[in-house]
């Protein structure tokens, strides 16, 4: 069965909207600790709450999409994450900002992987990556919109309208995804004690689900700190966020150049081009956080989450085929677990403005992060295909 257009495009919006809420956040740090009074550590932190229930509840979400349905989870998801986002609009402290948004990133956190498998049970294999790299369309819309609107917003108006956009988007989306129709699937679906036994029985698997950790400190840290870093420098919120939205460009152009070349090149290939990105945006960055440096910066951090990222996920859904649903979940979970634990290990450095510090590790990890995958990738062959 092959991914028609209209389903495409209406994962390409939830998509958009779920990274919206995702990324809303970071260009509104300073303006939030400073309305609700707070310190910026305590402020990174609620948003690493996001980051870290939207990790944790990945399993669960597989687990239910294997149950109840690909599209049915998706809808009821959004249901709740959208009311649970206008609740964090309203909140008076930072801790109620991080309970409502924590709660809110576990219910947004079956968007995208419930996409993502829908594509694994729809799009064959050779052509899969292409339709992932498509699916990216939405997440580099949200990404930009989410970098320069949220700036703006709070610049102008209020951090709280942000949320009260993505809340009521995502309250849309449950009507409009009615018309997705659920993948047909062959066979009995998974229990989840088989699927978590194949998972432990293959080390290849544990690998994948390993550099996606990894990749969610070193690219979603660089990424979610950069607002932050750029104004360190004495910039605005505004610019801030604009420099920041270059990334959902770049996103938007690397992903039609990343699907086509993803039909000419060996993934282990693509691999080894964004992990070369992401070590050198995250070495400029550590070297100087000025507004021009931040641009080039965020290019080459879109065109390493295009090629890199892209890459893993589409290992993700091949290692188990019998286990997509769980593997593809565990994957989002660990790479925003490893975003999550990232951002509470460097949010004193942050608080410090030592931005040239939290950076140079990033790039420290980019190193061997993208080397160790590019050579496992390289060796790895689909079940059936010839080396």
């Amino acid at each position: 069965m092959s991914s028609r257009p209209e389903p495409l495009r209406l994962l390409q919006v939830t998509t958009l909207v779920s990274t919206l809420d995702r990324f809303a956040m970071p260009p509104m740090l300073l303006a939030i600790a400073a309305d609700l009074g707070a310190p910026l550590s305590s402020v990174v932190a609620a948003a690493g709450a996001y980051f870290l229930v939207y990790g944790l509840g990945q399993p669960l979400w597989g687990f239910a999409s294997d149950r109840f349905g690909r599209v049915r989870v998706l809808r009821v998801s959004l249901l709740v994450a959208g009311v649970l986002s206008l609740v964090s609009a309203a909140s008076p402290t930072v801790l109620a900002l991080a309970v409502t948004r924590g709660l809110a990133g576990g219910f947004f956190g079956a968007a995208y992987p419930s996409a993502l498998i829908y594509l694994g049970d729809t799009v064959a294999p050779a052509r899969r990556q292409q339709a992932i790299t498509g699916l990216m369309v939405g997440t580099a819309l949200g990404t930009a919109a989410a970098s320069a609107g949220a700036g703006l917003l709070a610049d102008v108006a209020s951090w709280r309208m942000a949320f009260l956009f993505t809340g009521t988007a995502s309250l849309v989306l449950v009507f409009a995804l009615a018309r997705l129709p659920e993948p047909i699937t062959e066979g009995r679906p998974a229990t989840p004690r088989s699927s978590l036994v194949a998972v432990r029985r293959s080390p290849i698997t544990l690998l994948v689900l390993l550099f996606a950790f990894v990749e969610g400190v070193v690219l979603l840290g660089a990424l979610t700190l950069l607002p932050p870093a750029v104004e360190s420098a004495g910039a605005s919120a505004s610019v801030a966020g604009a420099v920041t939205g270059v990334y959902g460009l770049s996103v938007l152009v690397s992903s039609m150049t990343v699907g086509r070349l993803s039909l000419a090149w060996h993934p282990a290939r693509l691999i080894l081009l964004g992990a070369g990105s992401a070590a050198a945006g995250t070495c400029l960055l550590a070297l100087s956080q000025r507004p021009a440096v931040a641009v080039l910066v965020a290019l080459l951090v879109g065109l390493a989450w295009t090629a890199m990222h892209s890459s893993l996920q589409t290992w993700a859904t091949e290692v188990l085929p019998g286990s997509r649903a769980v593997v593809v979940s565990l994957f989002a979970g660990a790479l925003f677990v490893g975003s999550a634990l990232g951002a509470v290990a460097v949010a004193g450095l942050a608080d410090a403005g030592r931005f040239g510090v939290v950076y140079a590790g990033y790039a420290a990890l980019a190193v061997p992060l993208g080397l160790a995958a590019w050579g496992a990738r390289r060796r790895w062959h689909r079940p059936g295909e010839e080396p």
